[in-house]
């Protein structure tokens, strides 16, 4: 009988202390879409490092490799912080967020948000990127940008249909966004607040021109002296 009373004031105490937690602390972990795991747990920064860029991983020994990951993460956790359930850079030290794993064909989501005169993308398989800016309010010499919005294929050549999205569909600055990112093979489709802006665009490498994209690599949250935030990441992997 004991007993039972015992496990009843548990069960009310956990109720209780459930109830009282702060809306931030509940809402820290993630609930991702069926059949996609969570990149980001929602408290810590548990499977990210500072990033190494693929041609660093091509050139470099692996003890060269080990400390560099080393030193770049130690930067990393220095300026990336786990906030309310969201990761926020304060757009300092230089040093974008990468995953310690390898992607080859996958769904992802990531939200994300900036300030006026933002800037930042999405790297994937190590290859830069899918576009996030303040479109509205660029340097002079992005006047071909001005105002196109997030989502293009940013860093493939001129011309190329994918480097600009299809249109904007960003939320004011300020506001969340969502992409939804569809990467098989060399070829990228982008959805960003439900709106195709990128439809199969293939993305080059970037760091070997000319060659085939890498089977796999990691997916980046790229510094650009910006502050960010990104939540709600999540990935599911593709044959």
């Amino acid at each position: 009988m004991r007993t039972a009373v015992r496990l009843a004031l548990g069960a009310v105490f956990a109720g209780l202390l459930s109830a009282a937690l702060p809306a931030a602390e509940k809402a820290a972990t993630p609930k991702p879409p069926k059949g996609f795991t969570p990149l980001f747990n929602g408290k810590d920064l548990t499977g990210w490092q500072g990033n190494v860029d693929m041609q660093q991983r091509a050139t470099k020994s692996p003890d060269e490799l080990d400390k560099l990951k080393a030193d770049r993460t130690k930067i990393a956790v220095a300026h990336w912080k786990v906030e309310d359930g969201v990761i926020r850079c304060d757009g300092k030290g230089g040093v974008s967020l990468q995953t310690e794993k390898d992607y080859g064909n996958f769904e992802l989501y990531v939200d994300w948000k900036i300030e006026k005169k933002g800037d930042s993308g999405i790297y994937l398989r190590g290859q830069p990127q899918v576009q996030i800016w303040d479109s509205d309010n660029l340097a002079a010499s992005l006047k071909a940008d001005a105002g196109k919005g997030s989502g293009g294929l940013w860093n493939n050549p001129p011309g190329d249909n994918a480097k600009q999205p299809l249109k904007k569909a960003d939320k004011p600055v300020g506001e969340w966004n969502t992409f939804h990112i569809t990467m098989i093979g060399d070829e990228v489709t982008v959805e960003l607040n439900g709106e195709v802006v990128v439809d199969k665009g293939k993305l080059p490498n970037f760091w070997s021109r000319g060659k085939p994209l890498p089977e796999k690599g990691p997916i980046e949250l790229q510094f650009h002296g910006d502050p960010l935030w990104f939540k709600n990441i999540s990935i599911k992997e593709l044959p």
